[in-house]
């Protein structure tokens, strides 16, 4: 399907996946705009940037003027830990009350997996609550669930490989057993695009994950073998998710108010139970050992 010759809007557009994505844009011939609140030569020339705040509600209308399709790549957790979750509902209802009066056609959104159910961390619980928040609009929207993400700059990478080359011993609680199903930051910014060029994902929740389910443990393990270190993991129960989000805040170079909440939605399995998206938007996915080699090769 022919993708739509609309101005694309990427709110989030400095973060770990906007950046990505706006150059998958612009190599595909799409007109970018991309929002920011400090507006500055970070992106191509072909790039419109303009100012918006999604805590102001009355510098979105602007940033929203003549938009055809939104991508939401918005979390609120490098603002801080405490609140997160508030300003997340803020954000997103300011951007929904904005789209609603500009006429926006359509909004794509990457969440986070996650059961639904009253043991679903903080960070989880927020993401889906974002997502049902964007369905409320009178726009159709895509929403991608995904696991942990793997690319250089992406905060679940850097805590692996923080963990991995800082201690060769780990004692580590019950959450290394935890399933979950990584996927290559390659493989998201082509689903994303790919939601954009095929108007039958409109109105649509995909699961999307890489070919691998592994726990957490597997996944320190095949990274420590990639870089060519050896360590040993040491299960202890009685750490709990928080009291282990402490210790790695202390080991990692992700800020706290991010890698906490991270950390203390480990216990949640995060497994795709859908693979419609797969049958939609075909092509290889990337599997997890040539995903860190591709991080790797990016810092490098």
């Amino acid at each position: 399907m022919e993708p739509h010759q609309g101005k694309v809007l990427i709110a989030g557009a400095t973060g770990f996946i906007g950046r990505r994505l706006v150059r998958a844009l612009v190599a595909e011939g799409f007109q970018v705009r991309a929002m920011v609140r400090n507006p500055g030569k970070q992106f191509p020339e072909e790039v419109e940037t303009l100012h918006g705040d999604l805590l102001d509600r009355a510098s979105l209308g602007p940033v929203l003027s003549g938009i055809d399709t939104a991508f939401y790549l918005v979390h609120s957790m490098a603002g801080g830990r405490a609140g997160f979750e508030r300003r997340d509902r803020q954000a997103v209802e300011n951007f929904v009350a904005a789209a609603n009066e500009a006429g926006l056609r359509r909004a794509i959104y990457l969440g986070g997996l996650g059961e639904t159910g009253s043991g679903l961390s903080e960070h989880l619980a927020s993401r889906i609550l974002v997502a049902k928040i964007l369905q409320s609009g009178v726009f159709s929207t895509t929403v991608l669930r995904a696991a942990i993400i793997i690319g250089a700059g992406g905060a679940s990478y850097e805590i692996i490989k923080a963990l991995v080359s800082r201690l060769p011993i780990m004692t580590t609680p019950k959450w290394v057993s935890t399933r979950c199903q990584p996927i290559a930051v390659g493989d998201v910014i082509r689903y994303l695009v790919g939601c954009l060029q095929d108007e039958r994902t409109a109105n649509n929740t995909f699961d999307i994950g890489g070919p691998e389910i592994l726990t957490y443990r597997e996944m320190m393990l095949r990274f420590a073998g990639i870089i060519g270190k050896k360590i040993l993991i040491l299960p202890f129960p009685l750490l709990t998710p928080k009291l282990s989000s402490y210790w790695v805040g202390l080991v990692t170079p992700v800020k706290p108010s991010i890698s906490m909440p991270l950390i203390e939605g480990l216990r949640n399995e995060v497994i795709c139970r859908d693979t419609r998206i797969r049958e939609l938007l075909p092509g290889g996915l990337t599997s997890f050992d040539d995903s860190l080699r591709i991080a790797l090769t990016e810092e490098a």
